[in-house]
């Protein structure tokens, strides 16, 4: 055998040994009967996450003011029209006021007439007291009898009484009056408070029946602020206190989110259809009015978060005995490690102590694949572990 053909026999069969030996390795760790070839593998990754109760909503103006008449009669002029900002005193409605100004001067007019009929008495009581008082020096010449002293005396205590009686008359018709004048302003309704007018209930010419409740005119609301009445759930309400942190999107923008904390939580439920709901204040400024009343919202409430922390799914996280632990890879094995856990939600779980980011651990197995034998001992410690409690 010739030297080059030699060398040529040995470079193959070292390129045959490196190729079986490549096979061999590929066979071993990402064949079928490879111990981790069963497992579906994630990577610990850093994030943020965060543990919420979810609900639904809907907004309305913190701050309105259903506007009524106090008085009957016919809408003579409407001044606004919906959606019109308006400012506090500024003038809405005014209702056909002839009934009531008829009313009024009939009222001065009695008013005036118990002043003179006073300022009568007054003067008859003047002349009562001189006629007494001459009556008594006459008494004293014996010029007149005491009857007639006593009678001069007598008919002014008289007119004393009927000047009492006039003067509260008076003050009677003058309430009477103020009572009339009050009701002739009823006829022109005010803005009782700045907002905007959010509906008007009524038409110019439409006649008003106030004698037995106040008909609505329109309502004027504030959209500077708005509450947001949640509905949670009777299992989840427990988990919800003042001033916890909430967000919420609209279902028109889902993008955009509005941070707030919870006002109140009312102690009277709503129930439908045998459901238990609370419901949940929230205000939320809204200096541009991009919130409108009814808006239907989708809403958060922060039990727990935290930024820039480890995360895994939560089905890599197990129980055995009092720890939790995660499966990871090493070498080609599996092999059990405990971790510290931290804010977990449904789906997944903050690493506090034991993995370091890029760590892969298993999360299950994959579809259709069987724990393979040579797991089932040494590298599980067992059985594989089965999930958390609590989950």
């Amino acid at each position: 055998m010739s030297k080059s053909r030699f060398i040529w026999i040995k470079r193959a069969g070292i390129t045959a040994l490196f190729c079986l030996c490549i096979f061999a390795t590929y066979a071993y760790v990402v064949s079928p009967d490879s111990p981790t070839s069963s497992f579906l593998m994630q990577p610990v990754r850093q994030g943020d996450i965060e543990k919420t109760i979810v609900a639904t909503g809907k907004l309305e103006p913190k701050r309105y003011v259903n506007v009524g008449a106090q008085v009957s009669g016919q809408v003579k002029k409407i001044y606004v029209e919906e959606g019109d900002v308006v400012k506090e005193g500024q003038l809405l409605v005014e209702i056909d006021a002839t009934v009531f100004e008829t009313q009024v001067q009939k009222a001065e007019a009695a008013l005036e007439s118990k002043k003179a009929q006073l300022t009568q008495l007054k003067a008859e009581r003047e002349l009562a007291l001189l006629r007494a008082k001459r009556n008594e020096e006459l008494n004293q010449q014996d010029a007149v009898s005491q009857d007639v002293v006593i009678s001069s005396q007598t008919d002014v205590k008289v007119l004393e009484s009927k000047i009492i009686a006039s003067t509260a008359e008076i003050k009677a018709d003058a309430a009477s009056l103020a009572g009339d004048k009050a009701t002739l302003g009823f006829a022109r309704i005010y803005a009782p408070i700045d907002g905007t007018v959010a509906s008007i209930a009524v038409r110019e010419g439409q006649t008003l029946n106030a004698n037995q409740n106040a008909p609505e005119l329109m309502q004027i609301s504030d959209f500077t602020t708005m509450t947001l009445r949640a509905e949670v759930s009777e299992a989840d309400v427990d988990d919800i206190s003042r001033g916890m942190p909430v967000y919420f999107s609209t279902l028109g923008n889902t993008e955009k989110r509005y941070q707030s904390t919870v006002r109140q939580v009312l102690p009277t439920p709503n129930v439908v259809n045998d459901v238990v709901l609370y419901q949940v204040l929230v205000d939320i400024a809204n200096p541009n009015g991009t919130l409108m009343d009814s808006m239907t919202t989708q809403v958060f409430f922060v039990q727990a978060s935290k930024s820039n922390t480890l995360i895994v799914p939560v089905a890599a996280v197990k129980r055995r005995g009092p720890e939790q632990i995660v499966m990871t890879q090493k070498g080609n094995a599996l092999q059990p490690l405990p971790v510290t856990t931290g804010v977990r939600n449904r789906t997944e779980i903050e690493i506090i102590e034991g993995l370091k980011e890029g760590d892969s651990v298993v999360v299950g197995l994959k579809e259709g694949a069987e724990m393979p034998n040579s797991n089932r001992g040494s590298t599980f410690g067992g059985a594989m572990p089965r999930g958390p409690r609590g989950i």
